[in-house]
């Protein structure tokens, strides 16, 4: 008997409390979901979550400096990099003690390329000075201003020894400004030249045409769709086959298959010159440009719009229709007024898909973009694989990451995501 109430504990079969051997049997249970879901929580984890962590950290890393050259980095922080003067000597030889060490353990290219990023020529500086540095006696060999100097000039330019002390911090905010066309220099954030002002293009082309292509993918998706979810099931399930075709189909095929029918001597435009539509000498332009990446990729993405569209339209009862139409209201009334509104869900749906793919798509602007149809996801992919500036790229990434979940969140405030569904 419980002495608190008086009253005598319900028991289980096992003589416990049944509120105990309730709640030990819920915990178990809970156990057993959680170990079945262990491996997706595991490869979410390393395939997902882990990657993006590391782009953030990438993204405003910058101990390759710090590390390779402490002596230089310690023995700037009493340098006014405003003053106008170059350092004192006490510098030069804390760089040429930095610079042999570098040198023997072969790390003065890595610093180099680093600072090359943001000043153009100190890579090839750096190379130059450590093979010279390497049979320097730092102890007797001094003044090391003199012989720093008589290696190469550049060592008396005061935006050298600006970007090294601008840029010694093990963290930095250099590779957020340059994805927004700015540098850190020693008086603050400031624009890029002109000439170099290429990002802020990228990253506005990229969104607008995106959003160009999601509309075109609603334009064409949506008739497909309402033809796929009214169709007899014979001619439903055929027209389906001709939807899921190009999954059959290398994304680098049909690429390249449009790549030979846009350009100026190919399927389209000897169409239209036996037409009569177009004259010979007046081909269209329709690649290496905006027009050739949406023809491409709205082509490409458009499965993946019909696809949510038809699940949700499949379950719009045809009876509401006959209903409207019953009670007065025209065809298009009563598709506009009763049918469309319950198909929203699904245009939601395709278009959050369509938006973020066609985003971070870079294979088919690549092919039949050229210069001016190509997006920011093509200048990430140069700087992972050709230039190897893993900083910026990873600060470029975070960028589009953050404006995708901005449009999200917007998207969410104005329609409300717990109206994206894929039917049922």
């Amino acid at each position: 008997m419980n002495a608190s109430t008086g009253k005598t504990p319900i028991l289980a079969a096992d003589g416990t409390p049944l509120r105990k051997s309730l709640a030990r049997s819920l915990r178990q249970q809970k156990l057993r979901a959680l170990m079945l879901i262990a491996p997706l929580l595991v490869f979410i984890f390393v395939a997902f979550i882990m990657p993006i962590v590391s782009m953030l950290m990438r993204s405003v890393e910058n101990d390759i400096v710090s590390d390779t050259l402490p002596l230089t980095v310690n023995a700037l922080q009493s340098w006014d990099a405003q003053s106008g003067e170059l350092p004192d000597e006490v510098v030069y030889a804390a760089f040429a003690a930095d610079i042999k060490q570098a040198a023997l353990a072969k790390e003065h290219t890595k610093v180099g390329l680093r600072l090359n990023y943001e000043q153009s020529g100190i890579a090839s500086l750096f190379k130059k000075t450590a093979r010279a540095a390497v049979k320097w006696d730092i102890e007797t060999d001094g003044p090391f201003k003199e012989k720093l100097l008589k290696i190469h000039k550049n060592w008396g330019n005061l935006e050298i020894w600006q970007a090294l002390k601008v840029h010694s911090p093990e963290v930095t905010s250099g590779y957020f400004l340059n994805a927004v066309d700015m540098r850190k220099t020693v008086d603050g954030p400031d624009w890029q030249p002109e000439e170099k002002q290429i990002l802020l293009v990228l990253f506005k082309r990229t969104l607008f045409m995106s959003l160009v292509i999601t509309f075109s993918c609603i334009a064409l998706g949506y008739p497909v769709a309402w033809l796929l979810a009214n169709l007899p099931m014979r001619h439903a399930n055929m027209l389906m086959i001709l939807v899921l075709l190009p999954f059959w189909t290398s994304l680098l095929v049909r690429t390249s298959a449009w790549k030979v029918m846009l350009q100026q001597q190919g399927v389209i435009n000897e169409v239209l010159v036996y037409m009569g539509m177009v004259a010979d000498d007046g081909r269209l332009v329709l690649i290496n440009n905006e027009i050739g990446t949406i023809v491409a990729m709205t082509h490409i993405l458009l499965p993946f719009m019909i696809l949510p569209m038809y699940s949700v339209m499949q379950t719009i009862p045809p009876s509401y229709l006959r209903a409207a139409k019953s009670l007065g209201a025209t065809n298009w009334t009563a598709f506009w007024r009763v049918y469309f509104p319950q198909s929203v869900p699904g245009i939601g749906a395709g278009s959050i898909l369509v938006f973020i793919l066609a985003i971070g798509y870079y294979i088919t602007p690549e092919i039949v973009g050229g210069t001016k149809g190509v997006f920011i996801s093509n200048r990430i992919a140069y700087h992972i694989m050709e230039s190897l500036n893993w900083g910026l790229a990873a600060a470029l990434g975070t960028i589009l990451l953050l404006a995708v979940l901005v449009l999200y969140w917007t998207y969410d405030k104005i329609v409300g995501i717990d109206n994206v569904k894929l039917g049922g």
